[in-house]
């Protein structure tokens, strides 16, 4: 293996990111940095997020500016303002012992006025975004003609996110003899057709494979009903007690939902999306990256440039329409040589979209039975035990209170302090998953032939029957009546009071329906919807009665109503 030195890494740059811990290049670093500090030619490197393509391209372009000459001579771009942060400081870790070097970043959602102040004090190195950039060269605050390296950063988020005129118009005032970097980690037709028009007989650098998953990603998939991707979700989270992750939504509403769904069940869980403000989205990624939440609700468009090391798991809450989107998605764990886990949960209807991505990505998906009650409440109860084994313990402040405490305690048998301690952690656990019932989705399917062979009357049965671990609820309002799952889980969610009523398979028929409920909250659910009203309509509830007849007495009350007026 080389060394940055045997690379051609200047002394000053070695003793920086020697002070940042590098201590062997990467696969990219040694593919790229050679060639950028020797050759005048243009380059394209296919790398995923996480290879370290930042000090792959950082320390030649560094190493390649006249710090006597105080003009733009790099120009770096990249999709996002979190990304344009990262690489400038990153930047300046790399140059700390570089006298006389600037580098600024330029990006919107900050004041243009002490970027423009930066500017005209003199920097060498511009790292910006698309939008603001563009803004400066139009103001005539920036002047392109001495550059001689542009960076293309993360090229496909670029085009994804619809900056393709504006690279156009920024390369426009570029050198024709400046050399050009596109770091990119697929390679779909827009990305090439920059390439050919801007690029002179680019050299290509592959790191693994086109479009091809991050090595040290493990993909696995959870198939469950759709109406059970948010219980799957919880499980997968409970049965990592030490989790850290982004959970990948298509829509903001989604986005939102989820994460408020998972701080209102105890979660350290906060949303990421584009109706937050800048300042906003600033706090939340704070948070995330101080590990003061731990999971990270988020679309794709706002994590893009967000750099996160130790992700434990990236999950997708249903599988992109793009790959390429998912193989990003994927890319942000397992970085740095580490390991990580990325995890999808899908309905049966997106096995298909499953095995395109396996195909494109040349990766295996496997998959896994969401964990049970029991298998989670073990592993949390070892994490526990770990955790109690580790523990620092500060001998002497602590001797001042344990004479006390001991005293107090002394009637307790140790298995007794042991089973109050692990109860004073999982009593919430516990209550939670008594009864719950198996969430995974079954492929087989009964044969045409039971369905048809099956006498109606023993489907009705079937559609009262709970799941295993529920109770079937039965509530006189139906399809017929506007009365649809929303407004079934709204009229929970206001009339129960306490703790959140979780609920399970839903039937609607036209003038009634039914549900499933935990068993421990069936009485409860009973006792707050008898005699609620849905747009003037009293409502009556009972837990199911399997040999009841509901559809037809619900009929002639929906045909009668008068008749049972007194």
């Amino acid at each position: 293996m080389q060394t940055f030195e045997e690379l051609g890494v200047r002394d000053d740059l070695l003793r920086g990111i020697h002070e940042m811990g590098f201590e062997n290049p990467m696969p990219v670093q040694e593919k790229v940095i050679p060639v950028l500090l020797s050759g005048d030619h243009d380059l394209v490197a296919l790398a995923q997020t996480g290879t370290g393509k930042t000090a792959a391209f950082g320390l030649p372009v560094i190493q390649r500016i006249d710090t006597e000459r105080n003009v733009p001579q790099a120009l770096i771009l990249a999709p996002t303002r979190e990304l344009c942060l990262q690489i400038a400081g990153d930047l300046a870790d790399f140059s700390k012992y570089t006298p006389d070097l600037a580098v600024l970043p330029v990006y919107g959602g900050s004041s243009i006025e002490s970027q423009i102040r930066a500017l005209r004090k003199g920097v060498q190195i511009i790292v910006a975004t698309p939008g603001r950039l563009i803004d400066l060269i139009n103001r005539g605050v920036v002047k392109l003609a001495d550059v001689h390296t542009v960076v293309l950063d993360e090229a496909d988020e670029m085009l994804n996110m619809g900056f393709v005129d504006s690279i156009n118009d920024i390369l426009s005032h570029v050198p024709d003899d400046r050399k050009m970097l596109l770091f990119s980690a697929t390679m779909p037709a827009e990305v090439a057709k920059i390439a050919k028009r801007f690029m002179h007989e680019p050299e290509e650098i592959v790191i693994g494979t086109r479009n091809e998953g991050a090595k040290n990603v493990r993909h696995v998939y959870y198939m469950v009903n759709a109406r059970d991707k948010y219980l799957a979700l919880k499980r997968i989270a409970d049965d990592t007690p030490n989790i850290y992750a982004i959970i990948f939504c298509r829509t903001r509403r989604d986005t939102q939902e989820i994460a408020d769904r998972l701080i209102q069940d105890g979660y350290n869980a906060d949303a990421l999306h584009g109706d937050l403000s800048q300042q906003q989205r600033d706090i939340v990624m704070k948070k995330f990256r101080d590990r003061v939440i731990t999971l990270l609700v988020a679309t794709d468009v706002a994590a893009r440039g967000l750099d996160v090391d130790d992700l434990t798991h990236v999950i997708n809450f249903g599988l992109p329409d793009d790959t390429a989107v998912y193989t990003h998605r994927s890319g942000r764990t397992g970085r740095a040589g580490k390991t990580g886990v990325s995890v999808a949960i899908i309905h049966s209807r997106e096995k298909g979209r499953l095995r395109e991505i396996e195909r494109i990505i040349g990766k295996k998906f496997e998959r896994k039975e969401v964990p049970t009650p029991e298998h989670i409440i073990e592993k949390q109860l070892y994490n526990l035990a770990d955790r109690l084994e580790r523990v620092e313990v500060n001998e002497e402040e602590i001797g001042k209170y344990l004479p006390g405490v001991a005293r107090k305690l002394s009637w307790l048998t140790t298995e007794d302090l042991l089973k109050r301690v692990l109860s004073l952690e999982f009593n919430r656990l516990l209550d939670y998953y008594k009864d719950a019932p198996k969430i995974d989705f079954i492929d087989e399917k009964p044969a045409k032939k039971d369905h048809r062979e099956r006498p109606a009357s023993d489907k009705e049965k079937d559609r009262r029957t709970a799941e295993p671990g529920m109770e079937r609820i039965y509530v006189s309002a139906g399809k017929a009546d506007g009365f649809f799952a929303g407004n079934l889980i709204d009229m929970l969610n206001k009339l129960i009071e306490g703790k959140r009523v979780d609920v399970g398979r839903i039937d609607l028929m036209p003038s009634y329906s039914l549900f499933d409920v935990r068993k421990s909250d069936a009485r409860r659910v009973v006792a707050a919807l008898k005699g609620a009203e849905f747009y003037g309509k009293r409502i009556y509830c009972e837990i199911a009665d399997k040999e009841k007849d509901y559809n037809h007495s619900s009929e002639r009350k929906a045909k009668a109503p008068k008749k049972y007026k007194k």
